[in-house]
């Protein structure tokens, strides 16, 4: 299921929505995303995430498709934000629900890092120097590589 949405969101609910009245789950992994005080060294007061609607659900939802083609998943979740959010505000959720652990913990961090680097949202800080723009992250496109299929040597 794909959420993009201005609103907060219930971690709790949301988690016990995900595994109602089916008990072939075992396990439950989630990643809670939060807006932070500080980037680098400048204080941040305020995110404000801007998105292309339609374009982003469609691509959150390729990016939950191949979850479920790599993983047998019994559910998973994404729930995105947008708009502006100040320090300690819930940005993002992540959850997969499987039989087993290891498909639940793999599953939700490939959501996560192939999130951070293939969907379209921009975000901008607010600072004390005024806004800013934030640039991808060498890191996360790191890690979002680990999930790459291997180059075929045919």
């Amino acid at each position: 299921m794909i959420r993009v949405q201005t609103e907060d969101f219930d971690v709790g609910a949301e988690l016990a929505a995900l595994s109602t009245d089916d008990h072939s789950i075992g396990g439950v992994t989630s990643f809670v995303g939060y807006v932070r005080d500080l980037a680098g060294s400048a204080s941040v007061s305020a995110m404000t995430l801007e998105h292309y609607p339609g374009m982003t659900e469609k691509m959150l939802g390729d990016i939950e498709a191949e979850a479920q083609r790599r993983w047998p998943l019994a559910a998973s979740l994404i729930i995105h934000r947008y708009g502006r959010l100040v320090p300690g505000d819930r940005i993002v959720l992540v959850a997969c629900a499987s039989a087993h652990r290891q498909a639940s913990f793999e599953a939700c961090n490939f959501l996560i890092d192939w999130l951070k680097t293939k969907a379209p949202f921009w975000k901008q800080e607010q600072t004390p120097d005024g806004p800013r723009w934030v640039d991808a992250r060498a890191g996360d496109d790191i890690a979002a590589r680990r999930w790459q299929p291997p180059e075929s040597s045919s």
